[in-house]
């Protein structure tokens, strides 16, 4: 685990969570879980999904996650670009992830709201999601997800991820 990331504005193209560990996050908890933690975590919550086809938490940093999905084709559409729904399923793990990796094994806490916005189409391929902590409440976290196949300067979406957070889970 690393607890440094690089600022959106100054990222390379790379596709990995390399980008994670250049700069400090100031005024942003600890993580509380780390990759594996989280991973083990999310196939002990849903044990019935393929553990092959689940998206994989690939880095932990203090205020954000990466999270990435090996697409096949189930998850392509007419055209053969890589479906909303499957970005929209990405973007909500990533946000799930990052909210737990800073309050611990939550399970209870929910999506409240999903807003995408897709700006062009993802190429079949490993698909990228890195969801970064705008907000940490008692009772509601909000997440930034960008994510990409070809390359974080060329995003084929964004999202603003809301969770609720159970009553008495911010210890």
């Amino acid at each position: 685990m690393t607890s440094e990331w690089l600022p959106l504005e100054s990222r390379a193209s790379g596709d990995d969570g390399a980008a994670m560990n250049q700069q400090p996050v100031t005024g942003m908890a600890r993580p509380r879980m780390e990759a594996e933690a989280l991973n083990a975590f999310l196939q002990r919550a849903f044990p019935e999904a393929d553990p092959a086809q689940m998206p994989r938490v690939t880095a932990v940093a203090s205020g954000r996650v990466m999270v990435t999905l090996a697409t096949a084709s189930r998850n392509l559409r007419p055209g053969g670009v890589i479906s909303g729904p499957t970005l929209m399923s990405l973007a909500d793990t990533a946000a799930y992830a990052l909210v737990l990796a800073h309050i611990g094994e939550v399970a209870m806490a929910v999506t409240t709201s999903l807003t995408m916005h897709f700006l062009r189409p993802a190429k079949p391929g490993v698909l990228y999601a890195e969801a970064e902590l705008l907000k940490l409440g008692r009772r509601i976290a909000t997440c930034d997800v960008r994510l990409w196949t070809e390359g974080r300067d060329r995003l084929a979406a964004t999202a603003t991820v809301a969770y609720a957070i159970p009553e008495g889970a911010m210890t």
